[in-house]
């Protein structure tokens, strides 16, 4: 990692984008409470959808009836560029969905610190009666669609306009890219390394071409190198399992985070630890002596980081307390 890559403090903003990956980090930023916002169009793999939500973002857009992305199946209404969990039964309510999450998102891209970008594969669908690249095909019929393989000049040139579009609007912003550890078996081993390798050399051009404001982060290699025991993969053989993600974890905890915000995420996890603690008899005086002593220590987090929203493990304390 080169040393002036930037660094995360607790008054930062970040937003992470990409495949499933960026999700398992996000989620243990925001169990650190970090500000962090997360896949605003949900889980995307191909480094276009990424690109073009990014853009929908910094542009402001709101869907409305007329969005080419908004199509009907088997009684559901789904955009192109949109996870399932945005999906419903009425147009109204999938709008409402989508434009409740850009709206959010929107605010946050234009403060955020660090943007962490993932790609999962270098493989896209184009939607042949709209001709878009989509986020998800939503087990659309698969005559409907395209399969087309990106080259690493395709996601070159992109990205080079996009960083600039980006820092149109927010001239600070830090990009961290990853490549998922991921593997995608369905495309076979051989194809999944050539798509892999696709994405690891249009990430390695992209940093070299904006070296001030772009890092890459080795997700992937420390699973494929470091952890290369089949033990590191969850049942299915392509994710990875609590324990690789876990090893990942701390060496992006080492890399990104400042002194000070390690200490407070330190001392934040101490507390955590004390709130998944499940006691043989939750009834006894020693557990209830337990609870006082983390309520106390809770209350004096709050007092010397004012800024954390620690309401929700105070009340889980005091409810403990009180039964």
């Amino acid at each position: 990692m080169p040393e002036n890559h930037a660094r995360i403090a607790y008054d930062d903003s970040i937003m992470l984008m990409g495949s499933c990956f960026a999700e398992h980090i996000a989620t243990r930023l925001s169990e650190g409470k970090f500000k962090c916002a997360t896949n605003p169009f949900g889980v995307l793999y191909n480094p276009v959808s990424i690109a073009e939500a990014l853009r929908q973002l910094a542009g402001g857009r709101r869907y409305d009836a007329d969005a080419p992305e908004l199509l009907e199946h088997d009684g559901l209404w789904h955009s192109l560029m949109h996870h399932s969990s945005f999906s419903a039964t009425t147009k109204e309510e999938c709008l409402d969905r989508i434009n409740n999450r850009l709206q959010e998102s929107a605010l946050l891209l234009k403060q955020a610190h660090i943007l962490f970008i993932t790609f999962g594969s270098a493989y896209v669908y184009r939607h042949k009666a709209t001709g878009l690249i989509v986020g998800n095909c939503h087990k659309f019929p698969e005559r409907e669609f395209v399969r087309e393989r990106l080259s690493p000049e395709e996601i070159v040139e992109d990205y080079t306009r996009l960083i600039s579009e980006l820092h149109h609007e927010n001239p600070t912003l830090h990009l961290v890219f990853t490549v998922s550890p991921i593997r995608h078996l369905r495309d076979g081993l051989h194809k999944n390394q050539v798509s892999k390798a696709t994405l690891l050399l249009a990430i390695e051009r992209i940093v070299e071409l904006h070296p001030e404001c772009c890092t890459y982060f080795p997700a992937y290699e420390l699973m494929m190198d470091d952890l290369r025991d089949y033990r590191f993969y969850a049942d299915d053989m392509m994710h990875p399992s609590p324990l690789a993600i876990e090893y990942i974890w701390s060496h992006f905890v080492d890399i990104f985070f400042s002194t000070s915000a390690k200490n407070v995420f330190q001392a934040w996890q101490e507390i955590r630890k004390g709130i998944d603690h499940r006691p043989f008899n939750p009834d006894s005086e020693k557990y209830k002596q337990f609870l006082t002593q983390l309520a106390l220590r809770i209350d004096r987090f709050k007092e010397k980081y004012p800024t954390f929203d620690v309401e929700n493990e105070l009340a889980l304390c005091r409810t403990r307390l009180n039964k």
